[in-house]
């Protein structure tokens, strides 16, 4: 009987009415989503109800001016629907509206304040956490509203899927008071080039909850490549890292920049934001055609998905400067206005001004290209394809700083690669006369300092030269973790692990998600002597990147030291890298009392990498007790500057040298 009177009661409670919104070409798409949200418990009108011979406009009005609830399915068809638009104006101006995503395109200008439910990664199941946001959102918005509730978990799955793509959210939509806009800033007296008196007047209105922490964080995720030609990829991941890369010179931000990791594989965009432990992603796409660059980008709180500030650009591709100059600066007003004064918001927008860059679209297209191979990284091939778009960059703007830093690092990494004496030393002097170029068109170009740094340490083994050039990349970009990486294992090969130590827990704090990050680190611990610590890096790296080169190399060294031979040699066995396994191999089965396969994993080194895995020789001779030799073959690898000695004055493995007057000679001149 209680069971009868319930159900009565339920048929007499009025369903929350929907008017969808959407166009006909979307018309697979919607239907899914219809019957979900009848399921849900919603009375949904939409213009397949329509009967024929039925005036189609009053019906359609009385239907949307009746409606407790208006969703619009936006897609990259719908923005530019009148009928669409209009039906999600009076939507906006009842404060009925639910805007939502098909296939991540962002709502057109008007109506971006308020939240967008991005739906492009859903499957079509009615449980998935992309449809229980959509009722969770309608449900708020009809409640406060004073209408009635649907059941959210009423709705069965439904097998038809939703298709589309670009970068995806999982949020319901909220009025976004910490949204900000171009129409905004300039209502309110802010210049975006710089702020202007006016910040003070509206920032607590539009920026509440502000901390007084020295900072904030944010991550700057690859944009989306539209185009329907994968190979224009270089141009979406180019702007996304120029972006970041312009935003960490702020010194009030800390930029994360997420890398490729298969433990976040099929995450969408703020999955990826809470793994990185930022409160904001900048997110977007970029569409080529023709000579013409679609650009979208908005800045969203990680939480609760609200879009802080959005923006649309159809632009001609030369105008992509003044563009991304644009997104910066406003990301960068939304964000410190939260922490700073006027006057000091101000002065982080002026420091975080791009430096060594070009107006040159030519260089520009170029250098992004170059780039795009250099990340690449597959071998000689891709160095010498990737520093032949750097000159052409170069030829385009003989004044491009960064095209220079760029070009000394591929003439570095061709260095490195290279077997004649001759050709390397040929090649490090051309890495350092581009790297000093760079400096000299521009002082404070961050990228050129690390790769002068780099090459006078590794191609010619000076510390003394490099350490300046590391310390002012460090000052100039405290907020990039990759620069800080770089600057810590600098700092692990000299005499100040500790501040390394210190430097590399703070990379990984800006960028947990990064395997390079927990690598860098195992070996910044494996060289401070702290060998728990190396191998628990290792395993984090690992977790991350089961394929990452030269990590189980650390981990082999650590286990080593410890005396575990047995994990020791698994460690070795499962090196990526030939020349690394063969040497940590080699010491270990020695160890084991295999010496016959012991010699044979030298032997092979030798034979295929000769004069080039001499530091690898003194390690192998060291660990197997022949003093002699090691000491031989580490007056050779100083004679021909192998690479390798940076580590000798804290590797682990020349510990059986350490004694020996003649060891400590040598190191003496490694070291002054």
């Amino acid at each position: 009987m209680a069971q009868s009177d319930d159900a009565e009661a339920d048929m007499a409670q009025p369903k929350p009415r929907l008017f969808l919104s959407y166009t006909r070409a979307d018309i697979d798409a919607a239907r899914p989503i219809i019957s979900i949200l009848e399921s849900a418990g919603f009375d949904v009108w939409w213009d397949g109800l329509l009967e024929g011979g039925v005036n189609y406009l009053p019906t359609t009005e009385a239907a949307l001016e009746n409606a407790d609830c208006v969703v619009v399915l936006w897609s990259k068809l719908s923005v530019d629907s009148n009928w669409v638009r209009d039906e999600a104006q009076s939507g906006r101006e009842r404060g009925r509206l639910v805007p939502v995503s098909l296939d991540g395109t962002m709502s057109p200008l008007g109506f971006r304040q308020i939240q967008l439910l991005d739906i492009s990664s859903w499957k079509g199941d009615a449980e998935a956490d992309e449809m229980k946001r959509v009722i969770t959102a309608i449900n708020g918005l009809v409640t406060s509203k004073g209408g009635p509730i649907a059941d959210p978990a009423s709705a069965p799955a439904i097998d038809a899927a939703v298709t589309g793509s670009g970068p995806s959210s999982s949020t319901a939509p909220a009025p976004a008071q910490g949204a900000l806009s171009r129409r905004n800033l300039i209502i309110g007296g802010a210049s975006l080039a710089a702020v202007g008196a006016g910040l003070a007047a509206w920032q607590f209105d539009l920026l509440p909850g502000g901390t007084q922490s020295d900072t904030v964080a944010m991550a700057v995720l690859r944009f989306t490549n539209l185009t329907s030609d994968d190979d224009n990829a270089w141009f979406s991941d180019g702007l996304s890292n120029e972006l970041r890369q312009v935003l960490a010179r702020n010194p009030r931000l800390q930029v994360s920049a997420p890398t490729s990791s298969t433990a976040l594989e099929g995450e969408d965009d703020f999955a990826v934001g809470r793994a990185l432990g930022v409160p904001y992603i900048l997110r977007g796409s970029v569409q080529l055609s023709e000579g013409l660059v679609r650009i979208t980008a908005e800045l969203a709180q990680v939480t609760d998905g609200v879009v802080r500030w959005g923006e649309s650009y159809d632009r001609e591709f030369a105008d992509v400067f003044a563009i991304q100059s644009e997104i910066a600066q406003t990301v960068a007003l939304s964000l410190v206005a939260q922490i700073a004064n006027e006057r000091e918001v101000e002065r982080s927008i002026e420091d975080q001004e791009d430096v060594g860059g070009t107006n040159d679209i030519r260089a520009y297209e170029a250098f992004l290209r170059g780039m795009a191979l250099s990340d690449l990284s597959s071998g000689v091939e891709s160095d010498r394809a990737a520093l032949a778009q750097f000159d052409a960059a170069i030829a385009a703007d003989p004044a491009y700083a960064k095209a220079y830093a760029m070009r000394a690092n591929q003439l570095a990494a061709i260095a490195n690669a290279a077997s004649e004496a001759d050709e390397i030393a040929q090649l490090f002097d051309q890495s350092i006369t581009a790297a000093r170029q760079s400096i000299e068109l521009e002082p404070t170009l961050v990228s050129g300092h690390l790769a002068l740094g780099f090459v006078l340490y590794n191609g010619k083994l000076d510390r003394a030269a490099a350490a300046p050039h590391y310390q002012q990349a460090q000052e100039l970009a405290p907020g990039d973790a990759d620069v800080q990486r770089s600057v810590a294992v600098f700092y692990a090969y000299g005499n100040q692990q500790e501040l390394a130590s210190q430097m590399i827990d703070k990379v990984i704090e800006l960028d947990p998600i990064n395997a390079r990050a927990f690598r860098t680190a195992s070996f910044v611990e494996l060289l401070g002597r702290d060998y728990a610590a190396t191998i628990t890096r290792a395993d984090e790296a690992l977790a991350l990147n089961p394929n990452l080169a030269s990590i189980n190399y650390a981990a082999g060294c650590a286990w080593l030291m410890q005396g575990d031979l047995a994990a020791a040699e698994q460690a070795f066995s499962a090196e990526m890298v030939p020349l690394f396994k063969q040497t940590g191999l080699a010491i270990t089965l020695h160890k084991r009392r295999q010496t016959g396969d012991a010699r044979a994993q030298f032997d092979a080194m030798v034979g295929e990498y000769g004069d080039a895995s001499l530091y690898q020789q003194v390690q192998v001779h060291a660990g197997w007790g022949d003093i002699q030799s090691a000491i031989a073959a580490f007056e050779r690898a100083i004679a021909v500057q192998d690479p390798g000695l940076l580590l000798a004055r804290n590797d682990p493995l020349l510990d059986p040298l350490r004694g020996d007057d003649r060891f400590n000679a040598l190191l003496l001149q490694l070291t002054t």
